[in-house]
Order: structure tokens, then sequence, then C-alpha cells
């Protein structure tokens, strides 16, 4: 190589190499601050692109699994509330078996009849009442009885994406709501609707959840043997063998069937959502996974990355102070 003052070739070598080794030494330094070894589109254009869409997945992932879980709160508020009516449900067929027996006067039958009468009304009170952010859940109205409740526990607008909670779950669960189209016990020898009649004479299914003062009260009625008298709105013991309270007892055990088979189809709708939650937490882990290792930096690697490029960086550091003294040396040839 021919010695030279106005080019310095050995001086450009050094600092090519001490500027690739700066460099090298701050892309270690940002993958290991960060945590990241891809910062840029430009450090690995096709895993940026591709974690940047993982990204993406995991926090719709997160939003589905949240879906799903209100979903399942959802279904427990129903639940729960049927509860409540199978335990109201239980204790007036309790009382209609005990005014049954033949063994109490009026007055006994009218005690019994005045706390099925406050259980028969709080029936209807709870399903008024019972919703879940705003959406009535035993009223027949608050959710579409054909469509029913989608829950969108998948990431696409797809079928597979979406669990649909049928109608039927919660339609109506008032008296009337149960009793309107319930099938007469085989064993019955009087409709409901006679027995509503019996009890009081302008009563009708219909009036089981809109007129309190009709229908609730002659259902309470029936169930204790007792006749209303509208002259003086007081109550007496109807005439017959009192078979009235026992056949009372099929059109209980109806509603009691009726709310028992509801929730068990909301049990296998919490099952669908548990497990639709599993399989999120499952996919969510998995991409979590491949995330980190597309996008996360290995310390140990980088860090060796980062020793090799400060050592490179001082050699070439020095290397150059030695390169640009070279021209100096011409000056001894004059």
């Amino acid at each position: 190589m021919a010695l030279t003052i106005n080019t310095n070739i050995s001086s450009l070598i050094a600092q090519r190499n001490l500027a690739n080794a700066t460099a090298a030494l701050n892309t270690s330094l940002e993958r290991m601050s960060t945590g990241y070894k891809i910062n840029h589109a430009g450090d690995n254009a096709a895993g940026y692109s591709i974690s940047k869409m993982w990204v993406t997945q995991l926090g719709s992932l997160d939003v589905a699994a949240d879906n799903a879980a209100i979903g399942a709160d959802l279904l427990t508020t129903a639940e729960d509330t049927y509860g409540l009516l199978t335990s109201h449900f239980q204790r007036i067929r309790d009382l209609t078996e005990q005014a049954a027996n033949g063994t109490y006067g009026s007055a006994s039958l009218k005690a019994i009849h005045s706390e099925i009468l406050a259980r028969l009304n709080e029936i209807n009170r709870i399903t008024d009442n019972a919703e879940f952010n705003g959406i009535t859940l035993m009223d027949g109205e608050g959710i579409d009885s054909t469509d029913g409740l989608n829950l969108q526990v998948g990431l696409y607008a797809t079928d597979s994406s979406v669990i649909n909670l049928a109608g039927s779950l919660f339609s109506d669960a008032s008296l009337k709501g149960l009793y309107t189209n319930m099938a007469q016990p085989a064993d019955n020898t009087k409709s409901l609707a006679q027995m509503l009649a019996g009890a009081k004479s302008d009563a009708t299914i219909a009036d089981l959840k809109a007129n309190a003062n009709k229908s609730i009260e002659a259902f309470a009625a029936a169930c204790t043997h007792l006749k209303f008298n509208s002259s003086n709105d007081g109550y007496w013991l109807q005439d017959g063998d009192g078979l009235l309270p026992k056949e009372m007892l099929g059109y209980l055990d109806g509603a009691l069937n009726e709310i028992s088979n509801r929730v068990t189809s909301i049990g296998a709708a919490q099952n669908r959502v548990t497990s639709a939650i599993s399989a999120l937490d499952v996919q969510s882990q998995n991409i979590t996974s491949s995330l980190s290792t597309l996008r996360d930096t290995d310390v140990a690697e980088e860090s060796s990355n980062y020793i090799q490029a400060q050592i490179l960086q001082q050699a070439s550091a020095t290397l150059l102070a030695t390169a640009n003294q070279m021209p100096s040396i011409a000056i001894n040839l004059l």
C-alpha cells in the first residue's frame, strides 16, 4: 500500500469498523433496556408485522374472556334467582300439603292462606325485578324469545365465536308465565282455571301476573280449600271433601319441574361458557409464548453481543488513533 498524506485508507477502515461496533453496541443496549429484540420494523420486518398481529389478538382474547365471564355471571344471577323461586314454591307446596290434611279449621287455613298469598306475590315481585346490567331476565320481555342472547367469546364474526343463550332460559317466570301453557297433571280432575274459578268467580289464569286481587288470591285460596267472599272481602271454607289442595299439589309440582328444567338448561349453558373461558386461556397462553419467542430479548445472548461490540469499539478506537498517525511517517522521508 502506498504511503500517502491526503488519503488515509487505514483511518477510513478503522472509522467504518468503529461506527459498526458503536451501532451494534447501541442495538444491544436498546434490546436489553426494552426487553425486546424487535423494536423497529427494520429489525425484522416480517417478525414486526407478526408480533403486532399477535398483540392485537391477545387484546381481543382478553375482551372475549371478559365477555364470557360476564355471561357466566348473568347465568349465575338467573340460576340464583330461580333458586329463590324454588324455595318459595317448595314452601307453598309444604303449606298446601299441610292444608290438605283436613285437620285444620278455617282460622288455621286462613293463616296458611296468608303466608301462601305473601309468597305468591313475592314470586311475581322477584321475576319483575330480576335483572343483570339492565337486562330483565325473568319477565319474558328482556331477551328475545327467538334469537336469545349471544355471547361474543371468540375473535371473529363467525358462529364458532359465539355462544347463543336460548331465549327460553329467560322466558316469563312469573305465575302467569309458569302456568299459562302448563299441561294439566294426569291425576287431576280439574284444570287450574276451574280451580281458580272455584275459589273466586272472576279469577283467570291470565290475571296471575297482572291482577293480584283476583287470580293470586284465588290461587292461594285453592291451596287452602278456601273461597273468597266478595261481599265482605273475607274467606270461608269450601264445601266438599278437601280435594282442592291435593289437586293443587300437582300444579305446584309442575312449577317446580319447570324451574328445575330451566336451571338444568342454565347449567348446561354455564358449562359451555366455562369451557370457552378455558379455551381462551389456552389460546392466549400459546400466542403469548409464541410472541415471547419472536419478540423478547434473550438477555444471555444479547449480553454476549454487547460485550463483543464493546470490545470491538474499544479496539477500533485504539486502532483509529494509530491509523491517524500513519501519514506523519511521510515526514521522515522528507
